[in-house]
């Protein structure tokens, strides 16, 4: 059988037009979503300093004098104490988002969300017709994987959105690492629509790599969540203690302004675990399918393949980061920490292990 054959080389062609074409689109998006930050109010940092900053109380105490004068009555203040609390723990109101409640700023926002509306159109588009292009899985290879993670991923963010969670903040990140992620894809990993070899001829294939493609769109979201909160927290933290704007730069207070705008270090941290906790299961059953899969295609649930290993240890680093947030003493920015490395070894699972390691899984080529 010629496999060339088989390839619909119109539909690849269509495929690659409509990619670049939400590649464009996304770069509008880009732009807009930079000018909702830029327009947004510049007042919500004097509102988040207000909600955290604790006043003074003032205590009234009747004195009585003794001497001629009669009693009277003293008013003493009560010394501020400053107590610095739990990451992620304070009870502070969240930001008002990344217009900052700037009507034009929500303007730009609603423009950069509809065109990451048309951009995701064209996109599951380009996908679509790779897939119809060769009549399989649009997720063969490492170009194919990657368009696809990057579709998912936007397609959480706008499913969120249409749940009505407060997350219009994660705009910016999302489309700048699509934006990334696709001219990655386009540039270096690219490889031309063909067929698979017999080993990937599965139903597995759209079982087990679909759940590692969804897993791994919620995780980025997740990710960028508990990558700001740190951010938010020690920005929390600094208003807090009282510290001075004087002699910041423009660019710090730049950012104390964008940050003020995010929602609470408590809402992100809280977003960021459950979307991980929800998502694990299906990370559990993620390798579980692959390795129902390695046994009819090899002969073996498992075999130490580099793929496997760094999927398993992908696996102990989500576990070791739920176990941490059930310890008290692991709350916060240490279980942050736990959660950035977990993705991190979700994404050399991806990245390092195809392109620097050698193992059965690297049949697809790039």
């Amino acid at each position: 059988m010629n496999l060339a054959a088989a390839t619909n080389e119109n539909l690849a062609h269509i495929s690659n037009v409509l990619v670049y074409s939400a590649m464009a689109v996304y770069t509008l998006a880009f732009l807009a979503h930079i000018t909702e930050w830029v327009f947004g109010s510049r007042s919500a940092v004097g509102r988040t300093a207000a909600a955290i900053t604790t006043q003074p109380a003032a205590v009234t105490v009747t004195a009585r004098a003794e001497s001629a004068k009669g009693g009277g009555t003293a008013v003493l203040e009560r010394p501020k104490v400053i107590t610095r609390a739990a990451p992620g723990s304070r009870d502070v109101p969240d930001g008002p988002g990344a217009a900052g409640g700037s009507e034009k700023g929500d303007l730009y926002g609603r423009i950069a969300v509809s065109l990451t509306v048309l951009a995701f159109a064209l996109h599951a588009g380009g996908v679509l017709t790779r897939a119809l292009s060769v009549q399989r899985a649009p997720w063969g290879n490492m170009y194919e994987f990657s368009t696809t993670f990057a579709m998912v991923a936007v397609g959480v963010y706008l499913g969120l959105l249409v749940a009505k969670k407060n997350i219009r903040w994660l705009g910016l990140p999302l489309v700048t690492t699509v934006l990334l992620d696709l001219g990655l894809a386009v540039s270096v990993l690219y490889t031309a629509s063909d067929q698979l070899v017999p080993a990937l001829h599965s139903y597995w294939l759209w079982i087990h790599v679909s759940c590692a493609i969804f897993c791994g769109a919620a995780m980025y979201v997740a990710a960028v969540s508990t990558l700001f909160f740190l951010f938010r927290d020690r920005y929390e933290a600094r208003l807090e203690a009282g510290e001075s704007d004087a002699g910041r730069s423009t660019f710090a207070r730049a950012m104390d302004n964008a940050l003020s705008r995010l929602p609470s270090a408590a809402t992100l941290d809280k977003f960021g675990y459950r979307i991980n906790a929800t998502v694990f299961p299906l990370w559990t059953f993620t390798i579980i399918a692959g390795s129902i899969w390695a046994e009819a295609a090899w002969g073996r649930y498992w075999g130490w393949d580099p793929k496997e290993v760094w999927s398993f240890i992908t696996w102990v680093a989500y576990a070791c980061f739920l176990h941490a947030r059930a310890t008290a003493g692991w709350k916060g920015r240490k279980a942050a920490y736990l959660a950035l490395l977990a993705f991190s070894c979700y994404l050399f699972n991806y990245y390092g292990v195809n392109l620097l390691l050698n193992g059965k899984h690297s049949y697809a080529g790039v």
